[in-house]
């Protein structure tokens, strides 16, 4: 990984508060808004568009873009699931979308109320809409390692759903592993799959639910990815999937990636202010491990 660069998404205020029980005011999410960018955080998933009786956390989207700093070179991304959600979002003025399709039907059906075939379709939709109203676009892959109904997902399945949605246009593929099954030659492998079938940037968003999350990421690292999602403090989950804890920590995995010679554009002391924000705000010390531990001496031309 040495002398290589990625780029971490922080999903903090999305994926990472969506999970909690405390329900963190606007002002609230906004003042962690605020001291993500003052860290040199440039792409954040800021808000989700869905339902808002499905995740009281995040009802107040519209509320929380429109307080949210705008800094030149700063761009939040929105998480939709339909066309609705897309309405919703280009409205309230995010920079990206984030559309998801799920791997497992049975997922799928209960997290969004379509199948998988009926996923793609809205994803080819909103991809579109999006493009149109001259937004950047990501295609999440949820449950790309496995469903925590059916089991495992087969790998030719994820491929297909690349293969399929690398042809509306979208900007990049994210696979994700939500609920934190995956284990370093299974990112190898899929990635290498997805990558016969497209040559679109890829992302990873993996979940340290069984401790292999940092792991996956230095694999997912060695595949070529582009950009690596992280939360900050390490909180969050699914609240669709039994026992999908556990977000990589933004600050562990710059610390990992750093120590390894590979450039986020971040630094380790920054990343701890929203990582002690968010847990004044949530009322408990986050998972994460290095505001705990600390740093460690510079490696010897790492330039930090």
């Amino acid at each position: 990984m040495r002398g290589s660069e990625v780029q971490i998404v922080e999903v903090g205020p999305r994926d990472g508060l969506q999970n909690e029980p405390v329900v963190v005011p606007t002002g609230g999410k906004v003042a962690y808004l605020r001291a993500l960018v003052e860290a040199g955080l440039t792409r954040i998933e800021a808000a989700s568009f869905v339902r808002p009786d499905l995740v009281p956390q995040l009802a107040d989207a519209e509320a929380v873009l429109a307080r949210a700093p705008r800094l030149p070179g700063v761009r939040y991304a929105g998480l939709v699931l339909n066309r609705r959600g897309l309405r919703r979002a280009v409205e309230a003025g995010v920079d990206e979308v984030n559309v998801v399709v799920v791997a497992s039907e049975t997922f799928s059906r209960r997290n969004q109320g379509t199948g998988i075939q009926e996923g793609i379709r809205v994803a080819e939709e909103v991809v579109a809409g999006a493009a149109a109203a001259g937004l950047r676009t990501t295609v999440t892959i949820a449950a790309a390692f496995g469903c925590p109904f059916e089991g495992e997902v087969p790998p030719e399945r994820v491929v297909e759903i690349a293969g399929r949605v690398a042809g509306t246009g979208v900007d990049e593929i994210a696979l994700a592993d939500t609920i934190g099954v995956a284990v370093p030659d299974d990112v190898t492998d899929r990635l290498a799959a997805v990558r016969e079938v497209t040559t679109i940037p890829l992302r990873c968003h993996f979940h340290n639910t069984r401790n292999t999350g940092y792991a996956n990421a230095v694999a997912a690292l060695a595949a070529g990815v582009t950009a690596l999602d992280a939360s900050s403090g390490g909180i969050g989950g699914c609240p669709f999937a039994p026992r999908a804890t556990g977000n990589l920590a933004t600050e562990d995995l710059q610390y990992l990636l750093s120590r390894s010679g590979t450039s986020t554009g971040l630094r380790l002391d920054d990343l701890l202010v929203p990582s002690r924000v968010v847990g004044e705000l949530l009322g408990k010390p986050p998972p994460a491990l290095l505001p705990r531990a600390g740093g460690f001496p510079p490696a010897p031309g790492s330039g930090r």
